[in-house]
């Protein structure tokens, strides 16, 4: 008898073995089908466009999905790997440790993929919108960029702590009657870490970059120097007449008005128009102001650097070819794309009134960009 009770013991747990086996390859199955099927997340997106806007499917897909695919294949991919974690949840210890990682994985390449296509609906369709409102367009646009991304952040790790049953409102209930017992105690200790973290943060300047801070009652002369080291508490200021060294505490220089100079960036902009025929004076004029109007009202163009030269065509010695050049500024790479943005938009409003004027011309593609290092 007891002989007959162990066989049937060792038989039920090779058939356990068997039903774990089975389960967890059917696991790693799906964990290889998500890879294959999330690579065609962006098509998927295509379709659903499509049912819903069959006219304009190819613009929106073209200027929102086609940039971030890649964002699109990830997220996609993540979430059918975090749906195929379903054929492993009876075996608590695996699953408990594999369910975090992925739901913060999951999290994560939302928050990115709403981020970045919330910044391509901004540099596409924001623009016009604005317009539409009688609004000029400036940088506004970019500080609603990041309270958007902000706000995604904010939410993405209140949906991780939810997933996750994690009490966050207690503890943030906890730690803001904590802070302000603490506030109270230390409060010009925690006026310069808040000033610090502020500079961290905004970072307005980093090491080796030479800022200009203006007069005020803190610095009555105002201060002109290259940037040696930002610390806890201060800031390290280097004077470029003197070579003196100014230790500024961080709390003052997060309320100053503060000029980056290394960071002022100036791009020069080559733009050239191809006439069909000979033009006369009158319509050399004409291009001309169009060209001045077009560019000179745009947020970030230099104003009066607008230069614009009719060159002769080597042979007829006609005038075939106009070459436009002006200066766009901006202080970051983000502040450069969204004026070659409105750039790209000036140049469709040029050749429409061209083009109603009777002029008949072509556009080289694309514009020409020549970096132009800010004089110190």
């Amino acid at each position: 008898m007891t002989a007959l009770s162990n066989l049937i013991l060792k038989f039920l747990q090779r058939d356990t073995t068997i039903y774990a086996l089975t389960k967890f390859g059917i696991f790693l199955f799906f964990i290889l089908l998500s890879w294959l099927v999330g690579r065609y997340t962006p098509s998927f997106v295509r379709i659903i466009i499509q049912r819903f806007a069959p006219q304009q499917v190819a613009s929106i897909y073209n200027n929102l999905i086609e940039p971030i695919r890649n964002s699109f294949k990830i997220a996609g991919t993540l979430i059918l790997i975090s749906l195929s974690l379903s054929w492993i949840e009876e075996y608590t210890s695996v699953y408990r440790f594999l369910s975090p990682i992925v739901d913060l994985a999951v999290i994560v390449s939302l928050a990115w993929l709403a981020s970045s296509l919330f910044r391509q609906f901004i540099r596409v369709y924001g623009i016009e919108l604005v317009r539409k409102f009688g609004r000029e367009v400036d940088e506004l646009l970019l500080v609603f960029e990041t309270l958007a991304n902000v706000i995604i952040g904010f939410i993405a790790v209140l949906a991780f702590a939810q997933s996750q049953q994690f009490n966050l409102i207690g503890l943030l209930t906890g730690l803001g009657i904590g802070g302000l017992a603490v506030a109270f105690a230390a409060q010009k200790t925690l006026e310069q870490l808040l000033g610090t973290i502020v500079l961290y943060l905004d970072r307005p300047f980093v090491p080796g970059e030479y800022i200009r801070l203006q007069r005020s009652p803190q610095i009555p002369e105002g201060l002109f120097g290259r940037v040696e080291s930002i610390g806890i508490r201060s800031t390290k200021i280097r004077t470029a007449a003197k070579s003196t060294l100014f230790i500024i505490p961080n709390s003052i220089l997060a309320n100053l008005e503060i000029e980056n100079i290394t960071r002022g960036k100036k791009i020069m902009v080559l733009l050239y128009l191809d006439f069909l025929h000979f033009l006369a004076e009158k319509e050399q004029a004409l291009v001309q102001q169009v060209i001045v109007e077009s560019t000179n009202s745009l947020f970030g163009i230099d104003p009066g650097s607008t230069s614009i030269t009719f060159l002769n065509h080597h042979s007829a010695k006609e005038i075939t070819r106009t070459r436009v050049t002006f200066f766009i500024l901006g202080s970051s790479d983000n502040s450069l794309q969204l004026r070659k943005r409105l750039l790209e938009l000036a140049n469709e409003k040029i050749s429409k009134k061209l083009i109603n004027h009777g002029i008949e011309f072509t556009m080289q593609e694309p514009n020409i960009y020549v970096e132009s290092p800010v004089t110190i």
